[in-house]
């Protein structure tokens, strides 16, 4: 594992950079050492208090990826899970918001219980580029025939909340998933 707290890390694409600097900000710290463990191919574990920008954090390697090297049409390029169905709902608003303000060519979509069977049936022939959903619907996505294709193009994992899931059946249900996506 690489300690990225004293390297001199990446600058944004000026895109992104535009972006901060046009809501008065700059990337921080531990935004700029995920985009960096991301271009080192290494995992990170991000722990920082609320409202530090944490999920712009986790989702900024990714839609600067999408946005240089799109994905392969039918391929989810990220997968977001998240212990609650309503927090992956938060979530995703909150990205979509950047996306849009940036004019991004990214779609991003829940999947949850909730989802309607119309909506389930699309993503699994037209999936968005990111997805945020639950170890439920993990499990029953590497079951579909069409699994191999879904996540041939997967460049990220996203879980949130580990902590949560992490000791319960769900987080051994997650693991059983995350273990059939890696094959």
């Amino acid at each position: 594992m690489v300690d990225f707290g004293f390297m001199d890390l990446p600058k944004l694409p000026t895109l992104f950079e535009t972006w901060f600097a046009s809501r008065g900000w700059e990337a921080r710290h531990h935004q700029r050492a995920m985009l960096a463990a991301a271009q080192a191919g290494e995992h990170a574990l991000l722990i920082a208090p609320t409202g530090a920008g944490k999920t712009l954090a986790g989702f900024l390697p990714s839609l600067i990826d999408i946005v240089d090297n799109p994905p392969p049409t039918g391929t989810i390029h990220t997968l977001y899970i998240s212990p609650l169905k309503a927090l992956a709902v938060d979530v995703a608003r909150n990205l979509i918001t950047p996306i849009a303000q940036m004019g991004l060519n990214i779609r991003v979509e829940t999947r949850t219980g909730d989802t309607p069977q119309a909506k389930r049936q699309r993503q699994r022939h037209d999936p968005p580029h990111i997805l945020l959903t639950t170890p439920e619907q993990i499990a029953l996505f590497v079951g579909m025939p069409e699994a191999a294709t879904l996540f041939s193009g997967l460049k990220r994992i996203v879980i949130d909340e580990a902590h949560a899931i992490a000791p319960t059946k769900r987080g051994d249900l997650l693991l059983l998933g995350l273990t059939a996506l890696e094959r």
